[in-house]
Order: C-alpha cells, then structure tokens, then sequence
C-alpha cells in the first residue's frame, strides 16, 4: 500500500531520475518508525516502538500539567530536514481509551532538489474512546523541492484525532525570498473506519510553475495554508463548529472557517495567513476548543521557545 501510493502518483512522473549521489531509498534515507501507545493505568504509554534511521523519537514526556497522564511525543529526523530520494513510513498505533500528543522536534524543512523527490506515508490507527493532538510544526518547502505525504487513517466512531497540517510558501526572507518556488507538494488524507467503511478523502496537489497560486480561491495575497482535520464524534462536531465563526482579521492578516466532513466525520479547519505565526495562533485557538470539548481540558500556554 505505502509504495503504490507515490509510486502511482501522477504529480510525481517527472521526477523518476535517480540522484547522482546516494540512491533513492537506500540505507540512511529509507525510514521507518512505529509507536505503540497503550493505557498503564490512569496514563497512557509508549509500550512499542520501532525505528530505523534517520527516523527517531526520544522517550514519552508528560509535561503538560492540564494532563498529566498524556505522554508527549516528538517525532525526529536525524538528518535534519527532508532530503531529495527520502522515503519515510510511519505507523502510529492507539490502543482503546489512549490520550497521546504528537509533534515534531521544529519546522520540517525539505531541501532543494536536482533529481528524483521525496515522499512519505503515514498510517494511523484509532482506538475506541483513543484521542490524538498531532500536531506538527510547519513544513518548509524550499525552492525545487518535489515532496509527496499521504495519511491512511482507521478510526472508531467513539475516537477523536486532531491532525493539522501547515504549509509555508518557503524561505519567504531567504536571500531576495523564496516564495512558491517549489517543484510539487502533494497531500492526500485518507479515513475509514475499522470495518472498512470510507468516510472521506481529501488530496490538493501545488504545482506553482504548473499553475499560478495568487489567484482568488486560491492562496492570493497569503503565504500560509494550515489546513487542520479534527476526527471525531458527531455531538463534539457540533459543539466546536458552533463556537468556530469564520473570521477574517486585516490587522494581523488570517482568515479562518471550519466546514463539516462528510458522513459525520468531524469538522475541517482552514487557515490562511500572510506570516506563519499568526496562522499558528488560530490554530491554537481551535486547538483550546477541541481539547476542552473533547477530554474538558485547557491546552498548556506555549512555550517561549516555540
């Protein structure tokens, strides 16, 4: 399933060369990480883990003081961001009545590339009554950069996952600025149930050189996409969506909306910023209400490092 899925993408055919220096998915730039997280009592813990590099991950944290019993996990790439011929699967495994938060060490930043691309596949497996925050920090793509990530998630009906996912239009202050010079980001997000049944997909494909993004409907005068997928029952649907007003703020330059998934899946969450922090802040915002609704906990003030 993971191979198939990149090497069937169609957005991906110009990019089948082989780099001059070390092969697509060889030792070092074939990664593979599998987290197992089950309920120990009140808590939750990391019992499986798997890995090989240049992926990574340092040992369950539980810092947050509104849940103590939730194990804070971040997801490492040895390499220091993602390079041309990588090839990432992860597998993330929540065990019924699992509380587990997920991010990564920074922004991921996918370097320039000459040949070939990179791709990764997530798949992603919810308990009954499990809840997940993963919440990486932006992705960085610079200029040529090819990268493809697609996300499987099985998910019971009584679960919650809040997946967000942010995406910079590049080195925006880098040199005379990187802005849209990247070759193709594609991302799908796929959700079914453990019988099988799909509730939905969603996949968009950027290709900048292909087709102009500052247009209306797409990203204008905006920089920022953060795109944020919240899994979860019906009842909490409802109550967060009622207190998610679509917002446009001209000051701080963020417009805001959530929508409903089909087949009662949940709410999508989309962002739209000129500068990446105010993105994250909205974001934040949602993140406050989901938690609260969903587990009736405040989130942790964010760090001054972060």
């Amino acid at each position: 399933m993971t191979a198939i899925a990149w090497e069937q993408a169609a957005e991906l055919a110009p990019y089948q060369d082989e780099p001059k220096q070390m092969a697509s998915a060889v030792v070092g730039k074939n990664g593979y990480l599998c987290l197992g997280f089950e309920r120990r009592g009140a808590a939750t813990a990391l019992i499986d883990l798997e890995r090989r590099a240049p992926l990574f991950v340092h040992k369950a944290l539980y810092w947050d003081e509104a849940m103590p019993t939730l194990p804070c996990v971040f997801l490492i790439t040895t390499t220091g961001g993602i390079l041309q011929g990588d090839r990432f699967h992860t597998v993330v495994n929540l065990a019924p009545e699992t509380q587990v938060h997920l991010t990564t060490q920074s922004s991921t930043q996918i370097h320039s590339m000459d040949a070939n691309y990179a791709a990764q596949t997530q798949e992603i497996h919810l308990g009954d009554n499990a809840y997940l925050e993963y919440l990486p920090d932006p992705i960085c793509p610079h200029a040529h950069a090819r990268f493809f990530t697609h996300t499987h998630v099985t998910i019971a009906a009584t679960a919650t996952m809040l997946y967000a996912e942010t995406l910079m239009a590049g080195r925006k202050y880098h040199k005379g600025g990187e802005v849209f010079q990247f070759d193709v980001f594609s991302s799908t997000v796929q959700v079914e149930r453990p019988d099988s049944q799909q509730l939905l997909t969603e996949k968009f494909v950027i290709e900048p050189k292909q087709q102009a993004v500052r247009q209306t409907g797409q990203m204008k005068e905006f920089d920022v996409f953060g795109n944020v997928l919240l899994l979860t029952p019906k009842m909490h649907a409802d109550a967060i969506f009622a207190q998610t007003p679509a917002s446009y703020d001209r000051n701080t330059g963020v417009a805001a909306g959530a929508s409903r998934l089909p087949n009662d899946a949940g709410l999508i969450y989309k962002v739209l910023g000129r500068e990446t922090q105010p993105v994250q802040a909205k974001i934040r915002e949602f993140w406050a209400i989901v938690r609260q609704t969903v587990v009736g906990a405040p989130i942790m003030p964010k760090f001054l490092w972060r």
